[in-house]
């Protein structure tokens, strides 16, 4: 049948005729219906593709890559029609996909192999990233039925319904823009797997009409071979940068030319770098210098975690300096700090836009309360998510802290798990934050009233009492809508023990 009659079915045609509406499946069905029998035979499928109208190719592409038709899928990216082929969206972790994976750079290099461009090409990004566009396949399996945006990546444009596409005549076309292809990368120790090696092969071999991108990039080791897989990367199309390595500050020095021509970057993660003993104060601060410089690349940059990064200290002002665009989150976490860096973040930092701010983890038990309240009071406008779990604040810094708290509008979350406070600030601290209606979830340190005097560790009942107490005092007050949860660590294994409005009890106790 399909040998003898190119298949022509107009979606259009489907509604033209009462009889074929009332004896015909739904047209989804007979999508269904064409698609397994054109992959019966992969000969016959490949030629109809030439005169395949381009509503069919999503759902035949779709049925291809999951009947695993490796040749069909190579014949079906050398004639996609549209701008993007989401192909990494279809593929679900945990599932080899190296077949398929070679099957769609073999078809792109094949393209891009043929001297003049085909007429009817139009495949400009194969984005093999999960879990993005998945609405385009959604669509086209019925559950949604807007994809014009996904069709058409520069530009809304309404879909033609069409009884075929343009055949695939050639004719001269002058240079056009590479293809780029999206992939996440996870550089870590060790040889790349089979997939990103075939990758890192192909665009090897044409680097003028291959680009690789890369939205999402995790630096886990600094060898050779990934420093040589980085010089292959666009490196401006790089928006979530993440490196989480135990490093020395010279280590990441290499890494900082990257870092600079990250020119679209978005959140940057930077965690676990550690002091050279063996380096001077000038190298150190020749390195400090070529690190937080690159930040004045940094345009776009919206969130900044910084986790146990040892230089830090005595240096944040650099970093803050070369900040150019107000950030929406900050996270500073187990960090040693000079009272100074505290000074500056409180009056250099721009919180025109912060909603989330970290500090977890810093010693504020000898730092003047000031700048924190400054800080506080500066961000009060927008600040959504505030964390200072385990700073060592004590009561009189809680107390002047409190006015600023009051003041944060816009406040849904705070955290102050594992500081000393008492039972007395604790309440003040309610009365506090009572006004602030957005505010419905607090993470709230065990009093020191609740713990132990012997052996320190927090009474179970003691913590049941406190929480009981507090609760009562939101409903009196109109905030039964407010959840306030109790954590404390656990002696033996630190997990945390929380109540709401029973203990959820780390196995250590359980085990008591």
């Amino acid at each position: 049948m399909w040998r003898k009659r190119p298949y022509q079915v107009y979606f259009q045609d489907l509604g033209e005729s009462r009889f074929i509406r009332m004896s015909l499946p739904d047209p989804r069905r007979l999508l269904e219906l064409a698609c397994e029998s054109l992959l019966r035979d992969e000969a016959s499928a490949i030629t109809a593709l030439e005169l395949l109208p381009m509503e069919l190719f999503p759902p035949l592409l779709m049925a291809a890559f999951a009947g695993r038709h490796s040749k069909i899928l190579k014949a079906m990216v050398q004639a996609w029609p549209f701008p993007c082929l989401p192909l990494g969206a279809l593929m679900k972790d945990q599932q080899p996909y190296h077949e398929i994976f070679q099957a769609a750079l073999d078809g792109l290099d094949a393209l891009l192999a043929q001297e003049v461009r085909p007429r009817r090409w139009k495949l400009q990004v194969l984005n093999l990233q999960k879990k993005v566009h998945q609405e385009f396949w959604s669509m086209w399996s019925g559950t949604r039925s807007n994809m014009c945006s996904l069709l058409e990546p520069e530009a809304t444009q309404p879909l033609r319904k069409r009884g075929k596409v343009d055949s695939l005549r050639v004719e001269p076309k002058p240079p056009s823009a590479p293809v780029e292809v999206f992939v996440d990368l996870c550089l870590k120790e060790g040889n790349p797997d089979e997939s990103l090696s075939y990758l890192i092969k192909k665009v090897n071999q044409r680097r003028d009409l291959l680009h690789l991108c890369c939205k999402k990039l995790k630096i886990f080791a600094a060898s050779k071979q990934n420093i040589n897989i980085l010089n292959m990367v666009q490196l401006n199309s790089v928006q979530d940068l993440e490196v989480n390595c135990t490093w020395k500050l010279s280590t990441l020095k290499k890494l900082a030319p990257y870092l600079g021509q990250m020119g679209n970057l978005c959140r940057f993660l930077l965690s676990h770098i550690r002091m050279s003993s063996r380096s001077t104060m000038e190298q150190e601060e020749q390195c400090v210098v070529q690190i937080t410089s690159q930040f004045l690349s940094l345009l776009h940059l919206q969130e900044l975690y910084l986790d146990s990064v040892s230089f830090l200290k005595g240096h944040l002002d650099q970093i803050l300096r070369c900040l150019k665009t107000p950030l929406v989150a900050l996270s500073i976490t187990n960090c040693l700090l000079l009272e100074r860096d505290f000074i500056h973040l409180s009056q250099n930092l721009n919180v025109s836009q912060l909603k989330g701010l970290s500090l977890s983890g810093l010693n504020l038990t000898n730092i003047n309360s000031g700048p924190l309240q400054v800080l506080i009071e500066r961000a009060s406008p927008t600040l959504q998510d505030l964390d200072l779990d385990e700073c060592g604040i004590m009561d009189p810094q809680f107390i002047d802290i409190l006015p600023a708290l009051s003041h944060c509008s816009q406040l849904t979350t705070f955290s102050f798990c594992e500081n000393p406070i008492s039972m007395t600030v604790l309440e003040d601290l309610l009365r506090h934050t009572i006004g602030l209606s957005k505010l419905n979830h607090v993470l709230y340190a065990a009093p020191l009233e609740s713990y132990e005097e012997t052996s320190g560790t927090p009474d179970l009942a003691r913590l049941a009492q406190v929480h009981a107490f507090l609760k009562q005092m939101l409903q009196k007050l109109g905030r039964s809508d407010m959840v306030w949860l109790s954590a404390s660590p656990c002696p033996h294994c630190g997990d945390r023990t929380f109540y709401d409005p029973s203990p959820v009890l780390c196995p250590c106790y359980m085990s008591v």
